[in-house]
């Protein structure tokens, strides 16, 4: 049953990437996309095909990883005993509050950073997701794993998660499904299930660009994002407003002027202060 319930995690992942292709992409990839969903899902036994079906008509986020004896997706504490048969995966297990199919994710990266006090200002815009802390202006790579693992190094650092090697890793089998470079020089690599917090940002710029595909498309502005299964669909969001914010040339070369971090997330807070709320 593990490998099922592997099989559904890789399925899922190639659902949301196919949504990702559909709001940022250029479409290119749909037919292929579609073709490898259709490949992996008749590749289910029939019961647990039909299972899936109900499911993705419902919500294209069908399973949800355990976090802290919880389900990742809606929160609820679940009982002592279906964590453990969860995690045992000797059958199919769901949520009592959102239905969803539970797994547990040993190999992720968590999230380690300060939980808000209630006390504390509410953050509006980019800051909500990102801080000064996960700026790299200037980064010294010459190709995608030295990026992202510099990225991903930055990002543990500032104590936003607890493995810097295991977001590389998961970071880079996702671009192996479908790499995220796109117009304008831009990059959003990134790994879903990072659980304990909210989504987070963290940038870097390469005004010489580092080449993100196999066609060596280079990637000038990198947008290195982890996301709770809770908030996949907003990602897309995110993405939605950072395109739309470095799709001025204006606000590209702000972000390659800057020399320091501080500098760096000025440019990024006003880039952005239309595009993001």
């Amino acid at each position: 049953m593990k490998n099922i319930i592997n099989q559904l995690i890789q399925l899922q992942e190639l659902i949301l990437t196919r949504d990702e292709h559909r709001t940022t992409g250029d479409g290119s990839h749909l037919d292929a996309l579609n073709a490898s969903i259709d490949r992996m899902a008749d590749e289910l036994p029939v019961n647990i095909r039909g299972l899936y079906s109900r499911l993705y008509q419902r919500d294209h986020t069908f399973m949800s990883p355990l976090h802290d004896g919880c389900c990742a997706v809606c929160g609820m504490r679940l009982p002592i005993g279906l964590v453990q048969a969860v995690r045992q995966a000797t059958a199919i297990q769901y949520c009592p509050s959102c239905a969803r199919l539970l797994c547990e994710e040993e190999d992720m990266p968590r999230w380690v950073g300060e939980r808000a006090s209630r006390t504390d200002p509410r953050k509006t815009g980019i800051s909500r997701f990102s801080a000064p802390g996960l700026m790299l202006p200037k980064i010294n790579a010459a190709t995608k794993p030295d990026a992202i693992a510099q990225i991903a190094g930055l990002m543990q650092s500032a104590r936003f998660i607890d493995s810097a090697e295991k977001l590389t890793q998961g970071v880079l089998e996702r671009e192996a499904i479908l790499p995220t470079v796109m117009e304008a020089g831009l990059a959003f690599p990134h790994l879903r299930g990072v659980e304990g917090g909210g989504l987070t940002l963290a940038v870097a710029t390469s005004a010489k660009g580092i080449p993100f595909d196999e066609n060596g498309t280079p990637a000038n502005l990198i947008f290195l994002v982890t996301i709770p299964a809770a908030v996949s669909a907003f990602y897309l969001r995110l993405v939605a407003g950072l395109t739309a914010a470095f799709a001025k040339a204006a606000n590209r070369d702000a972000m390659f002027a800057a020399n320091t971090p501080d500098e760096l997330w000025k440019a990024l807070s006003k880039a952005t202060r239309y595009t993001i709320k």
